[in-house]
């Protein structure tokens, strides 16, 4: 007897209908929340937030970033922001914090303490804490002139938004918000320190992030594998080269090693003639190719290959004139980089 599944009856017209603009309505209200702290940066938080990103950049220490509920949550998240990209961070549970957690806490860091209503009695040691070791606390709250708003050196104050929630109770709008200005400071930082995209790989060395920030060098065929011939060759040979090494080009080089021209497939077409595998590579070949270094990142050299004209799916790899490798558009693809 075959197994049966029961049916699972389809939303009518009108429920699909409510289920979306019940979602427009909830992405209206973060985009009116998102513009309010947009607004209030260009105007009285902008100062706070300046001073915020001065203190975190002059630290000797690292950030410690804390909340309670759906605060200690966009804390987190905001703590594994500042860590990716050049900030050293880590989340401390507010109510932890009391039960041995403050250990964690050094006189050289900064802590960012996350509470919409500024009003958390689980946050009272930690506060405490820091205002005995002086500690620099920056307040993200919505109550400049709550307890947490009190015993902060700064307050970003958040504007006052309506959430998303019909009752006005679940955290969204507000959540949103706290994460928001969370990455706009891990950004500020980031632009402020010059943090490099070479630099961000040290931290993402796995995933789709991980793939994108591999250099050449790590991905490109090097010794034997680079069909080279030197100038004065037959393009007989270089056909071979060219055929046997499977690029669909040949890389010419002087005397000196160095690189003289390329010969690819197009080249082979442009010069066709009934001499042409007695003709010298010299008579063929596209003098100064283009090249890359080995320290290229393997998604610029993608952007490299996708921006070329004429288009181009092989190139070769060179430190200063001589070549170190090659590589095809097929390598960048194989390594996860698209």
């Amino acid at each position: 007897m075959a197994n049966s599944k029961p049916l699972v009856a389809k939303s009518s017209l009108a429920d699909a209908n409510a289920a979306v603009q019940s979602a427009l309505r909830t992405l209206d209200a973060g985009i009116s929340g998102v513009g309010a702290l947009a607004a209030a940066l260009q105007g009285p938080l902008g100062p706070a937030f300046a001073e915020t990103v001065d203190i975190i950049r002059e630290a000797n220490g690292r950030v410690i970033v804390t909340g309670l509920g759906k605060s200690g949550h966009v804390a987190r998240k905001i703590a594994a922001t500042l860590a990716s990209t050049g900030t050293p961070a880590f989340f401390v549970h507010a109510a932890e914090a009391g039960h041995g957690d403050l250990g964690m806490i050094t006189a050289d860091d900064v802590i960012i303490a996350l509470s919409w209503s500024g009003e958390q009695p689980d946050m009272k040691n930690l506060v405490n804490y820091s205002t005995r070791f002086a500690i620099p606390m920056i307040a993200v709250t919505s109550s400049a002139t709550s307890s947490l708003g009190e015993a902060a050196r700064i307050v970003l104050e958040l504007p006052k938004v309506r959430e998303a929630c019909p009752h006005n109770l679940a955290p969204t709008t507000s959540s949103l918000m706290q994460a928001a200005i969370g990455d706009a400071l891990a950004i500020a930082l980031l632009e402020s320190r010059g943090f490099t995209a070479l630099q961000f790989a040290n931290f993402h060395p796995g995933g789709k992030l991980g793939a994108m920030l591999k250099f050449v060098r790590d991905i490109m065929h090097t010794g034997e594998a680079i069909p080279v011939k030197p100038l004065g060759a037959k393009m007989s040979d270089a056909l071979v080269e060219m055929s046997s090494k499977g690029f669909g080009c040949v890389c010419i080089v002087d005397g000196n090693g160095e690189i003289a021209g390329i010969i690819t497939d197009g080249d082979l077409r442009r010069h066709m003639r009934p001499d042409l595998m007695t003709a010298l590579v010299d008579e063929v070949m596209t003098k100064n190719p283009r090249t890359i270094p080995p320290g290229m990142l393997a998604m610029e050299m993608l952007e490299t290959i996708n921006s070329s004209i004429p288009a181009v799916t092989v190139l070769i790899v060179a430190e200063g004139n001589k070549p170190l490798g090659i590589v095809h558009v097929h390598d960048v693809l194989r390594a996860g980089v698209a």
